[in-house]
């Protein structure tokens, strides 16, 4: 029985026009591995390998009536686009040679030779428009058992495309269970001093995708045992944090998991550097590690007042402290106010621009959080009068 993404409108429509031009069409990576394991599945997630040339494949679908991108022709990629949602269509293809990162590639029309160049077993399964699925490499059983395993040689593969090593561990991270198999793993141990070699964009996108998988923290473990880390990340603070973390999240969050694996004396900037982070980014780990901002369990919307609502719920996610469930609930049930006056209020009274107004301002704005914010406007005029007169008698 094939699953609904088979034959909702857009993919039919798409193979139907691949089928009008004679091109043969499997689908292939996650949509089948998600399909064979019974997990949901994202409109991005399909993609599509085909038996013929990438122009050959503009063609059909033009024919059609579908618009087409040549999103990477050299590599044999073209990506369609039917009622708004995008496919990516790839041509089968062999590695005529590889520089052990990018790949000059001829295309074929033979699935096994096709297969023969992918990375793990069970991404070398192909399922037919009916729903019948080609597997070269008993893929099926390895995903079925949790198993992650290099087609062939693995230090073949790893030759070819030194990303893999880092592809192993995120593989097994959404796919895989423990034990690692022991042949893939050693490999990559072996040669985990070639990652350093990589770009940082490209590390930070495997980190990133590894952190947000269920078996995150299993292979952040095998990841340091393996030494592949030693280079990305040497502040790996272990992941017992991560861990905790991962059963208090509702939904992933990989820079917050970060931030969980790290020590609170880390380097926020230098780490961004590293792995390419955005400013932002870099700027939110900082935070999320600082000590100053841990969250007050006897006062938490002061808390939530200081910290801000997305920084206070990454800082009890993170630390968990008292009851955390509750000071969730505070987050997304009390909006933070905003101070009822401002330096103009000081002016107004006689006082001079300068420090000593920002002094007055944060004394009352002490007192107004101490009294849980209920004071108003002319309460808070008030106190600060009263602040003003006590410093010039």
């Amino acid at each position: 029985m094939t699953p609904r993404w088979m034959n909702e409108a857009p993919v039919r429509t798409l193979l139907g026009a691949l089928a009008q031009g004679g091109i043969v069409a499997r689908f292939v990576g996650g949509c089948v591995r998600d399909w064979v394991l019974g997990r949901p599945i994202a409109d991005i997630d399909i993609d599509i390998a085909v038996d013929k040339p990438p122009e050959a494949v503009m063609k059909a679908l033009e024919a059609a009536g579908i618009k087409v991108v040549p999103t990477g022709l050299k590599h044999g990629t073209v990506t369609a686009i039917v009622k708004s949602r995008p496919f990516e269509i790839t041509t089968l293809r062999r590695d005529v040679e590889t520089d052990g990162r990018r790949a000059v590639v001829a295309f074929t029309d033979d699935w096994r030779t096709d297969a023969e160049r992918r990375d793990f077993t069970f991404n070398a399964l192909y399922a037919e428009p009916d729903g019948t699925i080609h597997d070269y490499f008993d893929g099926r059983t390895d995903l079925l058992a949790g198993r992650v395993r290099f087609i062939g040689d693995p230090e073949q593969r790893i030759a070819e495309d030194r990303l893999r090593v880092l592809r192993f561990f995120r593989f097994h991270a959404r796919y895989g269970r423990p034990p690692f198999d022991g042949p893939s793993f050693d490999a990559c141990r072996r040669n985990a001093a070639t990652v350093s070699g990589l770009s940082g964009e490209r590390v930070r996108k495997e980190l990133f995708r590894t952190l947000d998988a269920t078996g995150a923290a299993d292979a952040f473990d095998a990841m340091l045992e393996a030494g592949v880390l030693d280079h990305w990340l040497p502040e790996y603070a272990g992941s017992a944090k991560l861990r905790a973390l991962a059963a208090r999240e509702e939904t992933p969050d990989p820079l917050r998991r970060l931030a969980a694996v790290l020590p609170t004396e880390a380097d926020a900037t230098a780490i961004g550097k590293r792995l390419k982070l955005s400013t932002q980014e870099s700027v939110r780990l900082q935070l999320m590690l600082d000590p100053a901002n841990a969250v007050e369990t006897a006062n938490l919307r002061a808390s939530l007042y200081r910290l801000g609502t997305k920084l206070f719920i990454d800082r009890v996610l993170l630390d968990a402290p008292g009851d955390w469930r509750a000071a969730l609930a505070l987050a997304g049930a009390w909006t933070p106010p905003e101070l009822p006056i401002g330096g103009n209020d000081a002016l107004a009274l006689g006082l001079k621009p300068g420090p000593k107004v920002g002094a007055l301002i944060e004394a009352v704005e002490r007192w107004w959080i101490a009294g849980d914010f209920s004071a108003g406007r002319d309460a808070c005029l008030a106190e600060l009068k009263r602040l003003v007169d006590a410093e010039t008698s």
